[in-house]
């Protein structure tokens, strides 16, 4: 049961990435709202920067996908302690650049808890 949970909770955190991913295809300016103050989103150089990030962020959640369809709960768990690395720098590149500490710990650190609860989930199992 524990296992499901954990596996509905990573396929949700992968949807996300990718979404994320994808919306910063479609939309750069979206990214001003993830905590880096003075986002230059009109900024080619930045949109490219964005772009990089981009792919980084749809490769991760397919990356969650691919082990939720072929190997074991375990190996996920492991992926997902790692991947939490990710939203916690994530939460430290805000608060270094003095962005809004709601978004710090309330979108990247809150991503990252979840992330290591899923893991223990799923290494316990």
């Amino acid at each position: 049961m524990l296992t499901t949970i954990a596996n509905v909770l990573a396929g949700l955190i992968g949807a996300g990435i990718i979404f994320i991913g994808v919306n910063a295809f479609r939309a750069p300016r979206a990214a001003a709202g993830f905590g880096i103050p003075d986002t230059p989103t009109e900024d080619r150089t930045f949109q490219a920067w964005l772009t990089v990030k981009a792919v980084r962020d749809i490769a991760s959640g397919l990356f969650i996908f691919i082990l939720l369809a072929g190997a074991t709960p375990h190996l996920l768990g492991w992926f997902m302690l790692a991947a939490a690395g990710i939203p916690a720098g994530d939460a430290l590149i805000v608060l270094r650049s003095n962005g809004p500490k709601a978004a710090a710990y309330g979108v990247h650190g809150a991503t990252a808890v979840v992330m290591v609860a899923i893991s223990v989930l799923l290494l316990v199992a």
